[in-house]
C-alpha cells in the first residue's frame, strides 16, 4: 500500500473534482483582477456586476463587489468581504452524483477560451458553468434552465487588471 497524497480538487467525499485549487485560484487572482459579468435574468432588463479583488495574501483576499452600469461604472456603493481561496474553490464543489465534467470551447466576450463545463442537475433544474482553464477562479459563463428553458445567464464581459 502507497501513501498518496489526497487530490485538492476534491474538497470532501462524494464531491466533485473542483477546476482550481485554492492555491491556483490565488495565483490567477492577483490584487487589482476586476470581472465584469452581464446577468440576463428571464422577464427582467440586464445587469452587470463587478467583482474586484482588492487586497491579497497567502490566506485569501479582501474584495468588492457592486451592480455597475454597461460600461463598468458603480451604480451603488461596493459590498467589500473577506474570503478565503479555499471558500473561493468551495463555490465550484458540487455533489459528484449530480455533476458531468466535460471538455468544451466556447467563445465569449473575452476571447475563444479552452473550459471544463460543468452540468449540475437538482431535480428539473440544470445550471451549466464554463470555467476557463487559464482564468483560475469564477466561471466565463453560467446557464440555468429549469424544465428545459433557459430561466438565467451570467456571462464575463471583461477581465482585466486595474
Amino acid at each position: 500500500m502507497t501513501d498518496q497524497a489526497p487530490d485538492p480538487h476534491v474538497l470532501a467525499p462524494g464531491r466533485a473534482p473542483t477546476p482550481f485549487t485554492a492555491e491556483e485560484i490565488r495565483a490567477g487572482c492577483p490584487a487589482g483582477r476586476t470581472i465584469r459579468l452581464r446577468v440576463d435574468v428571464a422577464g427582467e432588463s440586464p445587469f452587470h456586476r463587478v467583482s474586484r479583488f482588492v487586497e491579497c495574501d497567502t490566506a485569501g483576499a479582501t474584495m468588492e463587489r457592486y451592480l455597475a452600469s454597461a460600461d463598468g461604472s458603480a451604480l451603488e456603493e461596493p459590498e467589500v468581504e473577506r474570503v478565503t481561496w479555499r471558500d473561493l474553490q468551495a463555490h465550484a464543489s458540487f455533489d459528484a452524483d449530480d455533476t458531468t465534467i466535460e471538455a468544451d470551447r466556447i467563445m465569449t466576450e473575452v476571447g475563444e477560451l479552452e473550459c471544463l463545463r460543468y452540468t449540475v442537475r437538482d431535480g428539473t433544474t440544470d445550471e451549466v458553468f464554463w470555467f476557463a482553464k487559464g482564468l483560475p477562479g469564477m466561471p466565463v459563463k453560467l446557464v440555468t434552465r429549469t424544465d428545459g428553458e433557459v430561466v438565467a445567464t451570467v456571462s464575463m464581459v471583461d477581465n482585466s487588471l486595474w
